[in-house]
């Protein structure tokens, strides 16, 4: 296989480069692949550093075991080699649900931090519901300002080291940037 190298840019100053190019670990339906760890795998042995999971898509361990195997095999030297993305989901959309959300991602993907944490949707549903379609009679009002604080205090606790959104239109991206005092390093 032959090994690429990825340009990358900088998302603020806290965080390091992101990669241009990332591996998606999402598939369908979720979480119906035994072997995602193979692909991560040999996506990392190919030159990838940039790696796209969420809750949702049921690949943080996976992905985890991936990065715990090619530093134990030596395919990367340390975890700051790599830039890992994930996911809050809309069912841990409620401000005092964020940062344990990310914790238990952590726990999933066996590691400390994650170098950038997503808002999945500007969507809420009742706490626990982890599937699609969203049903309607889950929905909830969108609590920007508690979402967001509690995505603040993500990267000052230094679970993520940049914090974003993912499917946010523009008019709800500036309504978040009107109350955020750290703002989202990217719109996914």
């Amino acid at each position: 296989m032959t090994k690429i190298t990825v340009p990358g840019t900088q998302l603020n100053k806290n965080g390091k480069a992101i990669p241009l190019l990332g591996f998606g670990t999402a598939e369908y339906p979720f979480g119906s692949s035994d072997n995602v760890k193979e692909c991560l795998l040999d996506a990392i042995r190919l030159g990838y550093r940039h790696f796209d999971s969420a809750v949702l898509y049921q690949s943080e361990q996976p992905l985890g075991e991936a990065v715990a195997e090619a530093l134990e095999l030596g395919l990367v030297n340390s975890r700051e080699e790599l830039f890992i993305t994930t996911k809050l989901w809309c069912s841990d959309a409620h401000g005092v649900r964020v940062v344990p959300a990310l914790q238990t991602s952590l726990k999933s993907l066996g590691l400390e931090y994650v170098d950038l944490y997503l808002v999945h949707w500007p969507v809420c549903v009742k706490a626990g519901e982890y599937e699609l379609p969203v049903k309607k009679e889950d929905l909830l009002p969108f609590d920007y300002e508690g979402v967001w604080k509690a995505m603040e205090e993500c990267q000052k606790l230094g679970l993520a080291k940049s914090i974003g959104v993912s499917n946010f239109s523009c008019k709800k991206l500036e309504k978040l940037l009107s109350i955020s005092k750290i703002p989202p390093a990217v719109n996914q």
